[in-house]
């Protein structure tokens, strides 16, 4: 009995709550949710497995299993789903093109989505219409489809936005089984962060110039000679951290704040370690928790120009 009611308590469970509307939230009810629901189809996940991410994209969900497996719902009428159709689902359902292989990352745009193998190898679909696939065209695609660009490179993560990507290669060292000894365009680690998709407001980095959108990633400018580690991208911003812990950050200004079209690292002294984007706004975890009647001031709500410190309980 014991044992049962300690299998029962380590078991996962997902709630979603939000709009609802193409089947997301994963509730089998076509609404929109206010407060927090238990996800109606957790035995097709204890059947595939455990979760180790979740991503949401405009209106669909990528999960991604600890064995390498993607599972997707939602919005599906771009293709972003992967299923070899364009229709909308609500309930869970393999990505049966990518079971050959262990995918090690995940992620969901508006309405594409990408996905990077253990090889670093890199697959997307969905919407195209402004190259965001990277397939130096602006088709969409309803099954992942591979990234012939960086057939030579070790893809690391990717980040999807509304209409652009952005894609961290890494340089393995020489024990690893993919090598890439190109470095003409990389920072002087070797890592590289390529944009593509629509540029319209300086979101890929990869020009001062007013660039309208690219379908073949090009290196950013601005980050020769860093060590990044993480990037991300929604909306029509990016950003990226670097291994010593400073934030860089480009794209789209909100008020006042003008566009920025390349990197740009902000000043602070803060270390940062994570940084997640929304649609008008981005949240960073710092590397230094202090305590402080038993508050900790970990998080930090940040604009091109400003940084203001919560303070949240801890938990």
């Amino acid at each position: 009995m014991e044992e049962s009611e300690r299998d029962k308590e380590e078991e996962e469970e997902i709630w979603s709550w939000g709009a609802g509307t193409d089947g997301q939230l994963g509730t089998t009810r076509l609404e929109d949710e206010h407060l927090p629901q238990l996800f109606l189809d957790l035995p097709y996940f204890f059947s595939v497995g455990p979760i180790s991410l979740l991503a949401c994209g405009g209106a669909h969900v990528l999960a991604l299993t600890t064995d390498g497996k993607v599972v997707t719902w939602g919005r599906g009428t771009s293709g972003q789903l992967g299923h070899v159709d364009m229709v909308s689902i609500f309930k869970p359902k393999h990505v049966k093109s990518l079971e050959s292989l262990v995918i090690t990352h995940v992620y969901a745009g508006w309405s594409h989505s990408g996905f990077v193998s253990d090889i670093g190898c890199l697959f997307t679909c969905g919407d195209g219409s402004f190259g965001q696939l990277g397939h130096g065209d602006c088709n969409s695609h309803c099954s992942p489809l591979k990234v012939s660009y960086f057939d030579s490179k070790h893809v690391d993560q990717i980040a999807c936005g509304m209409r652009h990507s952005l894609v961290l290669m890494k340089v393995l060292s020489m024990g690893s089984s993919i090598h890439n000894w190109d470095q003409s365009s990389a920072g002087l680690s070797g890592d590289t962060v390529y944009g593509f998709g629509s540029g319209k407001r300086g979101q890929l980095g990869v020009s001062m110039d007013n660039i309208i959108s690219i379908s073949l990633p090009q290196a950013t400018v601005g980050l020769e000679g860093v060590e990044i580690v993480s990037n991300d991208a929604n909306g029509d911003h990016s950003a990226a951290l670097s291994g010593d812990g400073h934030l860089y950050t480009w794209g789209r200004g909100f008020g006042s704040t003008s566009d920025v079209h390349c990197p740009r690292r902000l000043p602070s002294s803060l270390c940062f370690i994570q940084v997640a984007l929304g649609w008008n706004h981005m949240l960073v975890l710092t590397g230094y928790v202090k305590r402080v009647e038993g508050k900790c001031l970990c998080l930090v709500a940040t604009t091109m120009e400003s940084l203001v410190i919560l303070k949240r309980e801890v938990w």
